[in-house]
C-alpha cells in the first residue's frame, strides 16, 4: 500500500502535469487514515486506539515532521503502544517531540507484547513505507530485495482460520471473509495485490465485493475498473463506503461516483455525510454537501444545519466550516437546536452564534434553553442581548424564554424580550413569584414606560392591528 503523507499536494495551475506542495494535512485526517489501516489488517488495539486530545480541532501536522512508536508494558496492566511526532521548530530553534497516538491492549503476557510490537511495525511502515532505505538515500539499481520471510504475529481466532483454510482448501470460508480480508492484508499489503501476485481470487466474490474491497484496500485503479459494472444495483452503498475510506484515495473515490451517479436516497447520502464528518476529512464533507441539492431528489431543507449538529460534538471545527459555507436559505432552515449546541456554558462560541442569527436561524422551541445558558451566572449575558439586537427570532408567546433570563437575574436582557411584544403582565400571571425583587422591579418599570410610549403612538395615529407571529429586534 501507499503510504501515508503528512502534506497535501495539488496540481500546478502553470503545468497540471507537475504537483505543487498545498500544505500540512491534519492530525485528525491522517489518524483516521492510519486507524482505518490497522483495523483493516487487525492490528487495531483491542481496548483503545485513540488520537491525544492536543491534535483535534483541526490542528495540522508540522512541516517536516518524524514519526516513531515506542511499546512497554503499563504501570498497572496492560500493553501500551505510544506514537509520537519529532519536529524542529523553527521559532522556538529547538526540536520538539509531542505524544500523538496512545493505544492500549488489556492483555499483558508475552504474547500480547509481541502483537503490540507488530501494531508499533505497522505504524511504521504506514508511514515510512516497507523498505528502510529512504527514496533519497537508494542505491543505484534500487533496494535488494528481501530475502527473509515476514513475521505474523496470529491471534487464536486467525490460527483457526488458518487451519480450516488448510484442511477444507477454502471451500466454506465465507463465514472467516472478515478475518481472512486482514491475514491477507496482512500478508501481501492488499487483497487486489494477492490477485495480481497470486493470480486468482483469494474467495468467490462478486464485482460488488471486489468494488468494495478495492475501497478498503485504497486501490484506485482498480476500483475505477470495478465500479462501473455495479453502479446500478449498488450505487448508494458504494457511496457510503467510499465517503468513510480516508485519505486522498477516499476523496477521488466518492468524487467518480458522485460525477456518474445523477440521484442517490437521501438516507444514504445522509450516511456517507456522516462517515466522512467522522474520518475528519472536512474537504470530502464540502464537496458531498455542496452536492447535496443536485444528486439527492427532494433534500429535506434542514439537511445542511443537521450535518452541522452531527459535526458539533466531535469535529466542531467542521461544523463552524459548514455553517460559514451554508446560505442564508439552509440557516434558517437549520433546527434551532444547532443554536443551542453553540451556546453550551464554557464553550459558548460567539462568532458561531452570531453567523447563526445573521444567516435567519430561529431560536424556535430552544430559545429558552439558549438564553437560560448564555445567562447563566451572568456569564455570557452580553451575548444573549447582542443576538436579541441582532435578528435572534423568539415567540411573543414564549414566556419560559422570559423566564430563564428573570430567573438568572438578567434584566437587561429580559427587556429586550418586552421591547419585542412579549407580554410582561401575562407573564406575571403565569410566573407569580418568579424572580429576585431587584430584577422583578427593573422590568415593571421598564414595562410601564413601553405602555406610555404606546400609547403616546396611539394619541398620535390610529393602531393598527396586532401582528402575528414571533418578533425581530435591531
Amino acid at each position: 500500500m501507499k503510504i501515508i503523507e503528512f502534506d497535501r499536494w495539488k496540481p500546478s495551475a502553470d503545468d497540471p502535469r507537475k504537483l505543487e506542495y498545498a500544505g500540512q494535512r491534519t492530525a485528525a485526517e491522517v489518524f483516521s487514515e492510519l486507524k482505518h489501516r490497522l483495523e483493516g489488517m487487525g492490528y487495531l488495539p483491542d481496548e483503545y486506539f485513540d488520537l491525544r486530545d492536543e491534535w483535534e480541532n483541526g490542528r495540522e501536522i508540522p512541516e517536516e515532521a518524524d514519526l516513531f512508536c515506542t511499546v512497554d508494558y503499563g504501570a498497572s496492566e496492560g500493553v501500551y503502544v505510544d506514537v509520537y511526532l519529532k519536529w524542529y521548530d523553527k521559532q522556538q530553534k529547538k526540536s520538539v517531540t509531542e505524544s500523538f497516538i496512545v493505544g492500549k491492549t488489556l492483555g499483558e503476557n508475552g504474547n500480547d507484547l509481541d502483537r503490540m510490537y507488530l501494531v508499533a511495525s505497522a505504524i511504521t511502515k504506514a508511514v515510512h513505507g516497507d523498505r528502510a532505505t529512504r527514496t533519497r538515500y537508494m542505491k543505484i539499481g534500487g533496494v535488494e530485495e528481501d530475502t527473509g520471510g515476514r513475521v505474523v504475529h496470529l491471534s487464536q481466532q486467525e490460527e483457526k482460520v488458518i487451519i480450516a483454510a488448510l484442511v477444507e482448501q477454502r471451500e466454506r470460508q465465507e463465514e472467516a471473509m472478515g478475518q481472512t480480508e486482514q491475514l491477507l492484508r496482512r500478508m501481501t499489503g492488499s487483497i487486489t495485490a494477492y490477485m495480481d501476485t497470486v493470480g486468482q481470487r483469494p474467495l468467490r466474490v462478486s464485482d460488488y465485493d471486489k468494488t468494495v474491497l478495492a475501497i478498503r484496500d485504497g486501490e484506485l485503479p482498480t476500483f475505477l475498473e470495478l465500479y462501473p459494472k455495479v453502479l446500478g444495483a449498488h450505487a448508494a452503498d458504494l457511496l457510503v463506503e467510499a465517503a468513510g475510506r480516508p485519505g486522498a484515495v477516499g476523496r477521488s473515490m466518492t468524487r467518480s461516483l458522485l460525477d456518474d451517479v445523477g440521484q442517490f436516497p437521501e438516507a444514504a447520502y445522509t450516511t456517507a455525510c456522516e462517515k466522512a464528518i467522522d474520518i475528519d476529512d472536512p474537504q470530502k464533507v464540502s464537496t458531498l454537501l455542496a452536492n447535496a441539492p443536485d444528486r439527492v431528489a427532494e433534500l429535506s431543507p434542514s439537511f445542511h444545519g443537521e450535518m452541522a449538529c452531527y459535526a458539533w460534538a466531535d469535529h466542531r471545527y467542521i461544523a463552524r466550516e459548514i455553517i460559514k459555507q451554508c446560505s442564508e436559505e439552509q440557516i434558517a432552515a437549520a433546527p434551532s437546536h444547532l443554536l443551542e449546541l453553540f451556546s453550551y456554558p464554557g464553550t459558548a462560541d460567539y462568532e458561531m452564534l452570531s453567523t447563526l442569527v445573521e444567516k435567519g436561524i430561529s431560536g424556535g422551541g430552544s430559545s429558552g434553553r439558549i438564553l437560560h445558558m448564555l445567562t447563566y451566572q451572568g456569564r455570557n449575558s452580553w451575548m444573549a442581548a447582542e443576538l436579541l439586537r441582532e435578528r435572534m427570532w423568539v415567540d411573543i408567546n414564549d414566556y419560559h424564554a422570559l423566564q430563564s433570563c428573570v430567573e438568572n437575574g438578567a434584566a437587561d436582557v429580559a427587556k429586550l424580550l418586552l421591547d419585542g411584544g412579549i407580554d410582561f403582565g401575562r407573564y406575571r400571571q403565569i410566573y407569580p413569584n418568579s424572580g429576585s425583587p431587584e430584577t422583578i422591579q427593573a422590568l415593571e418599570e421598564h414595562w410601564a414606560q413601553l405602555q406610555i410610549q404606546a400609547q403616546g403612538q396611539a394619541d398620535e395615529q390610529a393602531p393598527d392591528g396586532p401582528e402575528a407571529g414571533g418578533m425581530q429586534l435591531g
